[in-house]
C-alpha cells in the first residue's frame, strides 16, 4: 500500500510545442539550450516527443525520489533505453528490472572492485603508452576518435586480457565508432521509420552481427588461452595458494563471467561484452577529449595538473599506485564531466500512477532526468559554464548536495564507475607525462548533443617542446 498523498497540482507544459511533432523540433535544434531551460517552468515540466508527453524533472532532490527512495515506482524503460536494448540485447544496462538484474549486478560487481581493477592496472597503462607515444608530433588529431581509440583499446586489454590477437583489436576499433553511429541514429528515429528496410538500417544490422562475431571469437580466445589451473565454468575455485602466480597475470576481467557459479547462455556473454564494451568508450572518450579542451584553454589548471603528475611521477612512468595521490587530476576529470554531461538526458517508465513533488504521472509515461541539466544548475554550481576543477574540493564538494549524477544513483548506478576513474586517470596522465605541449588547431567545439555531449570537430597537435 502506497500512502496517501495530497491532490495534485497540474503540470506545466514546456512552450513552443508544435502541432505533430510536439517539441521534437528544440530537441533536434538546440537540445541542450531547451533542456536547461526547462527548469524557469518547474519541478516537473511536461513535454510532448511528438504525440506522446514526457515528463521531465528538473529538481535534482525528486531526480533522487526517482532513481533511489521510489525506484520501484519508475523502471528502466522509455524510447532511448527501448532504442538500444535493439542493441545491446538485456546486457546489465538495459535488462528490465527484477529478479534479472540484480542477479546479473550480483554476478559483474565482482568484475569492477577496485582490488580487482588493480590487477589489470599494469597492462591498461603499457596499452595507453604504446599508443599514445605513437601519435605523430605536431600532425593536428582528431581529439575524440583519438581518446575513444585508446579507451576502447584499453578496456579491451582489461576485458579479455593482453594476449587478444591484434586482428581482433583493430576490427573492434574500426567497427565500434559506426555502430555507435547507427545506434544513435536508432534511438531519435521513429520506431516505426527503424523498422523499414533502408539501406542504412541493413547496414548497422549487419555490424551489429559483425560485432557478436567478434566478441564469440575473443571469448573463444579467452578460453583456449586460460590457464590450465582455472577451474571450468560452473565449477568452485579452489583456495588461493600464496605461491600461486600474481594477480595481474590473470587474464581479464571477463573471465569473471566465464567463470560464474551458474554459467550464463552465450547470447547473455554476448550482451553483456556489448554493454560493457559501448558504455566504457562512448563516455570515456567524450570525457577526455572535453578535458584535453579545457586543459588547453587554461594555462594555470594545465600548470597544476603537469606540476602534480611530475612531483608524483618525477623521472618515471606512470604506475598504478600513483593514481591516489593524483587528487588535482581526479578534480579536473570530475569538472569535465559535470560541465559536458557526458549523459544529457535519460529515461524511466512509471510503473503506476505517482504523485511526485505535488505532480501527477500517469502510469505508463515516460519520465525524463538530465544529468546535464542538474549539472549545470545555478543554485548547485555557481557560474554553470566556467570551467573550475576547483568546485571539487572537500570544502566546497558538499555544496552540490546531490546534484552530480553522471553515473546515475540507485540500484541502476553504473556499475563501471570505479573502473572509470581508473581508465580516465591513467589515459590523462599518460598524455601529459608523453606529450609536453597541446595546441587546439580547430576552432572552439561545439557541444553537440546525441547519447552523451560531444565535441562536434576539435582537432590538437601534440609536441615534445613545451
Amino acid at each position: 500500500m502506497h500512502p496517501p498523498t495530497a491532490p495534485s497540482s497540474p503540470t506545466p507544459a514546456a512552450p513552443g510545442s508544435l502541432p505533430l511533432i510536439g517539441h521534437v523540433h528544440r530537441l533536434a535544434r538546440d537540445p541542450l539550450p531547451f533542456i536547461t531551460s526547462l527548469r524557469e517552468h518547474g519541478s516537473v515540466v511536461r513535454i510532448r516527443i511528438g504525440p506522446t508527453p514526457a515528463y521531465v524533472v528538473t529538481d535534482p532532490a525528486l531526480t533522487r525520489r526517482v532513481l533511489v527512495t521510489e525506484a520501484a515506482d519508475f523502471a528502466k524503460g522509455g524510447k532511448i533505453i527501448d532504442a538500444l536494448r535493439v542493441f545491446f540485447g538485456d546486457g546489465l544496462a538495459t535488462v528490465a528490472d527484477g529478479d534479472a538484474h540484480l542477479r546479473q549486478r550480483r554476478l559483474m560487481q565482482p568484475m569492477f572492485n577496485k582490488a580487482h581493477i588493480e590487477t589489470r592496472g599494469p597492462a591498461m597503462i603499457d596499452q595507453v603508452r604504446a599508443m599514445v607515444t605513437s601519435w605523430p608530433e605536431e600532425s593536428p588529431r582528431d581529439v575524440f576518435a583519438a581518446v575513444n581509440d585508446v579507451a576502447l583499446a584499453v578496456f579491451l586489454v582489461a576485458l579479455f586480457g593482453d594476449d587478444l590477437p591484434a586482428h581482433l583489436q583493430g576490427e573492434f576499433t574500426a567497427l565500434m565508432p559506426e555502430i555507435m553511429k547507427g545506434t544513435i541514429r536508432q534511438t531519435v528515429l521513429p520506431s516505426w521509420l527503424t523498422r523499414l528496410p533502408l539501406p542504412a538500417h541493413r547496414a548497422h544490422a549487419d555490424r551489429v552481427r559483425r560485432l557478436r562475431q567478434l566478441v564469440d571469437q575473443a571469448i573463444e580466445h579467452r578460453t583456449a588461452s586460460a590457464p590450465a589451473h582455472r577451474p571450468a565454468a560452473g565449477l568452485p575455485r579452489p583456495p588461493a595458494c600464496p605461491h600461486d602466480p600474481p594477480a595481474q597475470q590473470e587474464a581479464g576481467l571477463f573471465d569473471t563471467l566465464l567463470n560464474a557459479e551458474h554459467p550464463l547462455t552465450h547470447q547473455q556473454l554476448q550482451d553483456e561484452a556489448i554493454t560493457l564494451l559501448t558504455g566504457a568508450i562512448e563516455t570515456t572518450g567524450t570525457t577526455l577529449a572535453w578535458t584535453l579542451y579545457e586543459i588547453s584553454q587554461n594555462p594555470q589548471v594545465e600548470k597544476r595538473l603537469r606540476a602534480e603528475i611530475a612531483a608524483v611521477c618525477p623521472g618515471r612512468p606512470l604506475v598504478h599506485d600513483d593514481l591516489d595521490s593524483l587528487p588535482y587530476a581526479r578534480m579536473v576529470l570530475q569538472e569535465s564531466i559535470r560541465k559536458y554531461g557526458p549523459a544529457w538526458m535519460v529515461t524511466r517508465t512509471a510503473t503506476r500512477d505517482v504523485d511526485l513533488g505535488g505532480h501527477h504521472i500517469p502510469q505508463g509515461a515516460d519520465v525524463v532526468w538530465s544529468p546535464y541539466l542538474h549539472q549545470h544548475d545555478p543554485a548547485f554550481f555557481p557560474e554553470p559554464e566556467a570551467f573550475d576543477p576547483d568546485r571539487w574540493t572537500a570544502e566546497r564538494a558538499h555544496l552540490t548536495r546531490g546534484s552530480f549524477l553522471a553515473f546515475g544513483d540507485g540500484r541502476r548506478k553504473c556499475i563501471g564507475e570505479n573502473f572509470a576513474w581508473t581508465e580516465l586517470q591513467i589515459i590523462l596522465a599518460t598524455i601529459l607525462q608523453t606529450w609536453p605541449r597541446l595546441e587546439l588547431t580547430s576552432r572552439p567545439p561545439k557541444a553537440q548533443a546525441v547519447v552523451t555531449v560531444k565535441p562536434d570537430a576539435m582537432t590538437m597537435t601534440f609536441q615534445q617542446q613545451p
